[in-house]
């Protein structure tokens, strides 16, 4: 018997006062208040009383950070998984106005479809699935937790919807401490919650 759900949660508000694109440098760690959404999203899952078996989280600080209450609570210990990680980006380090200023930056949005200015929309989708199909059938019954960032939750959602992943990311449904959850059948993966069990916090820095 496969996993019964996989929930793919978004980490909580980090510390970036330059407010800064981060991507995937090193050093962004929670805020107080993202460490408290963080729980929030643990706590969410608990009062659903779903069984929480195996917990999964992208190697950068702040997804690390945010699966630790997933871990108290059930007692797991959270492997790393270079497959969630954030995309990469050329704009990482700066802040997205002032570099969208600069005529020398224009190059890199001349293909938002794949997106030209980091890793492509497909290879998030066939990293981000991968993944997810090793771990629901890595386990006889139960949840996962996969701790990750906005963008790879949020194509993996059009992927499985079917819908085009070519978007605009200000139209993004994926706050902060997020819960998308699916399902897997005969006919693949399957969209089947999705809950906002945080407050709002800062979101800056999301590619």
């Amino acid at each position: 018997m496969p996993a019964e759900r996989l929930h793919l949660v978004r980490h909580g508000e980090v510390d970036n006062p330059t407010r800064v694109l981060y991507g995937r440098l090193p050093g962004f760690h929670l805020s107080e208040a993202g460490r408290a959404m963080a729980q929030s999203a643990a706590d969410h899952i608990a009062r659903l009383g779903r069984p929480v078996v195996a917990v999964r989280c992208s190697p950068l600080e702040r997804t690390i950070e945010s699966a630790e209450p997933f871990a108290r609570a059930y007692g797991l210990d959270p492997r790393r998984d270079e497959r969630l990680i954030e995309p990469a980006n050329v704009f990482e380090g700066t802040q997205m106005r002032r570099a969208l200023r600069n005529p020398a930056n224009w190059r890199h949005l001349r293909r938002p479809s794949l997106p030209s200015w980091g890793e492509p929309y497909a290879s998030i989708v066939a990293r981000m699935h991968a993944a997810m199909d090793e771990a629901w059938d890595a386990i006889d019954g139960g949840d996962v937790v996969f701790v990750s960032h906005q963008a790879p939750i949020w194509i993996t959602h059009l992927a499985v919807a079917g819908r085009p992943l070519r978007h605009d990311p200000r139209t993004r449904r994926c706050a902060l401490s997020s819960i998308t959850s699916f399902a897997r059948d005969a006919d693949g993966w399957r969209e089947v919650d999705y809950a906002e069990p945080a407050a709002a916090g800062v979101d800056l820095g999301a590619v």
